[in-house]
């Protein structure tokens, strides 16, 4: 009998919390639920779930220190933040808290189902082959490990960011577009019209980390008209 994917829903509002617990149980998940935010830190952190669905405003504890202890206790944990619409903090703190992507209110649920879809269908795959990238002479990242330096100063990364970096370095001959990180990195499908920011947020946030000026890029370039390239050593 086949294992049904393991889902926790933490969002405080009844109306939609019941909404996307009868939507996942007709698509066939196993799912769970909390509408308060220290509940359903306990229940992230003791259960095994393949994905969380974590709304931001809870009351207790807030959906970015949830998230932020999760990834402390698990950097494997896939999770998808449910934001307001027109929060950029909202989105990027989400994201640099180890978020795999995020879902902005009000959202289409044919698209979060798609969405939630995507991301299992790429956690499930783990970290590709590469196990180490190397940067300029001072750079190095440790891929299994989600981390790096970059002379005395060390890094950490988040999952997705190590990805899109093992999915640049292995196409590093040529740019890759914003399209093709979505299909081959989120697991998005071609056909879908997903609107999301989610490549640009992880693109902004990896150059400040891997990048002396991020705002002139030498490792993590843009090829107007084409997408990114990851420049390595010569």
């Amino acid at each position: 009998m086949t294992r049904k994917p393991r889902i926790l829903i933490i969002e405080d509002e009844t109306a939609i919390r019941t909404g996307l617990i009868d939507v996942f149980v007709y698509h066939g998940y196993d799912v769970d639920f909390s509408a308060h935010g220290t509940e359903g830190l306990a229940k992230a952190l003791g259960g095994k779930f393949d994905l969380v669905l974590l709304d931001v405003m809870l009351p207790g504890l807030n959906g970015f220190e949830i998230c932020n202890r999760i990834w402390e206790h698990s950097r494997d944990q896939a999770i998808i933040m449910l934001t307001a619409k027109s929060n950029d903090e909202d989105i990027i703190e989400g994201l640099s808290l180890g978020a795999d992507d995020y879902v902005a209110k009000p959202f289409s649920v044919a698209q979060l189902v798609l969405r939630v879809q995507a991301v299992l269908r790429r956690t499930g795959q783990g970290l590709a082959q590469e196990t180490s990238i190397r940067l300029g002479d001072e750079l190095t990242i440790d891929c299994r490990n989600l981390s790096g330096r970059r002379g005395a100063q060390a890094l950490s990364f988040t999952r997705r960011e190590i990805e899109i970096l093992q999915y640049l370095q292995r196409h590093a001959d040529r740019p890759v577009a914003r399209e093709e990180l979505l299909q081959k990195v989120w697991g998005y499908a071609n056909h879908l019209a997903i609107e999301t920011r989610t490549v640009d947020i992880h693109i902004a946030k990896l150059r400040r980390k891997i990048e002396t000026d991020p705002a002139e890029p030498r490792f993590l370039i843009t090829v107007r008209g084409a997408g990114y390239r990851l420049i390595g050593p010569p």
